[in-house]
């Protein structure tokens, strides 16, 4: 299995299996600066489309080399998944996100994959969103594949929509009470446990400054990588996770100092255990997106 973190994914482009220039977004760098996708045959993807899409997907998967972004697939179900296994090339994605991940799929979902070196994102969208015992559940069956779970992902319009809610442009879901607090308790629970945590969709695709402020609040709660629906966020994410000149100052003096248990950094307390992690992230996403520039910093 080849290692890949979940800082390289960056924004992740959701792509239906249908699109008539998937070829071309996925082997002939039509979007510039895009770090990973997503080949969906599950929301993004009518049934009428469904056979002749799996049929053009071979050509795709035959020219990924390693000039591609990440290439992942969103099958409809487990069975579907167990489908795509046999195309074809299949062993040239990076992995496959587990759609509607739950309960009730979970052991046939790690069934299927646990002979394979694929990676997988578990993408939780139903009942256990909303009840901690069943998330609780969900998550133990997750974790002895944890090496294979690159990230965990949850469903935000599905979320909404059990709900009965509808957010409006310029909101954050953490600005919503009952979907901030469905959100802790996801992020609680699977981040103690040394998961990454995907950021949700943000459907407005032609409000750069809602998906600025969306993208920041999930780097601020600790969510990493974001779920976009059009090229034009390819950018703003890419920005985004660009490092701070203070934040690589403070992360190299962590890591150079990662033999002493405290010291001062310019007027604050630096506990070296707590913060290497997070501080070896920082180095991370410099080495991949930069530094920021505020001269050119998009707002």
């Amino acid at each position: 299995m080849k290692k890949i973190s979940h800082i390289e994914l960056g924004g992740t482009l959701f792509i239906p299996a249908s699109h008539k220039q998937l070829n071309k977004v996925v082997n002939e760098g039509k979007f510039s600066g895009l770090k990973s996708l997503v080949i969906d045959f599950e929301d993004g993807l009518s049934l009428e489309d469904f056979d002749s899409a799996k049929g053009e997907l071979t050509t795709v998967l035959e020219n990924i080399d390693e000039t591609s972004p990440l290439v992942f697939l969103r099958s409809r179900d487990e069975g579907h998944l167990e489908e795509l296994l046999e195309l074809e090339s299949i062993s040239k994605i990076n992995g496959f996100i587990l759609a509607k991940f739950s309960l009730l799929n979970a052991d046939k979902y790690f069934e299927l994959l646990e002979e394979t070196e694929f990676l997988v994102m578990p993408s939780i969208e139903g009942s256990e969103l909303f009840d901690f015992e069943k998330l609780k559940a969900l998550k133990e069956k997750i974790v002895p594949y944890k090496e294979k779970v690159l990230l965990i992902r949850f469903g935000l319009e599905d979320m909404l929509r059990q709900l009965g809610m509808w957010r409006e442009c310029s909101d954050t879901i953490f600005d919503l009470a009952s979907t901030n607090t469905i959100l802790g308790n996801l992020i609680g629970l699977f981040k103690s446990a040394g998961f990454a945590i995907s950021g949700g969709v943000y459907p407005y695709y032609e409000n750069n400054d809602g998906f600025l402020k969306d993208v920041k609040r999930d780097l601020k709660e600790g969510l990493f990588s974001k779920t976009i629906i059009h090229p034009n966020q390819i950018e703003f994410c890419n920005e985004v996770y660009k490092v701070t000149i203070e934040q690589l100052t403070k992360a190299e003096e962590i890591v150079e100092r990662r033999d002493e248990a405290v010291f001062s950094f310019r007027g604050s307390l630096a506990e070296v255990s707590t913060m290497y992690p997070f501080a070896l992230e920082i180095l991370q996403r410099r080495d991949i997106y930069g530094i920021k520039n505020y001269k050119t910093s998009l707002k």
